[in-house]
């Protein structure tokens, strides 16, 4: 991982996939850098050529008002996910919020790294940005996002689950 002074190559393309990471109150598991290089590796991936993707990383507190001022859900879940409506030549826009605490606790009832589970949940939120969804059942994992989630976590992570 590079250091804030470091320089740093950029790809061709990186400064039209504008990623912003924030953490609110919490501390990830990956860093800011590695938590939006990973984002800009899927949106890459899916074809994107221009993106403003902020990633926000929050509490369990704030995860819970969330699920429940926009999905009427109960408790702190682990990722969700806004994304603005398509506009042609515009470029795809949304915002992915991360609760480190349900990571951690995902991570270790999966008997997975931390940094691992945090990092699925940034690819799961980048491609709900982009329009994937899957099933809410245990058919999630059979799932077409959840292959596509679990091939770019082996291909830009270094890890996959099952």
């Amino acid at each position: 991982m590079t250091g804030a002074g470091d320089s740093r190559r950029t790809r061709a393309g990186d400064a039209a996939l504008q990623v912003s990471v924030n953490a609110e109150g919490t501390r990830a598991a990956i860093g800011r850098e590695a938590a939006a290089s990973l984002a800009r590796q899927v949106l890459r991936a899916e074809g994107v050529r221009a993106a403003m993707v902020s990633i926000t990383f929050v509490d369990e507190t704030e995860m819970a008002r969330l699920n429940w001022r926009h999905l009427r859900h109960r408790g702190p879940t682990d990722v969700i996910t806004f994304a603005l409506d398509p506009v042609p030549g515009a470029p795809v826009t949304g915002d992915v919020y991360i609760c480190p605490a349900v990571a951690r606790a995902h991570a270790a009832a999966h008997g997975v790294g931390v940094r691992e589970e945090t990092a699925r949940l940034v690819v799961h939120g980048v491609l709900h940005v982009l329009g994937h969804e899957h099933p809410e059942d245990e058919t999630r994992t059979a799932s077409p996002m959840w292959a596509a989630q679990e091939r770019y976590l082996r291909r830009y992570h270094g890890a996959a689950r099952a």
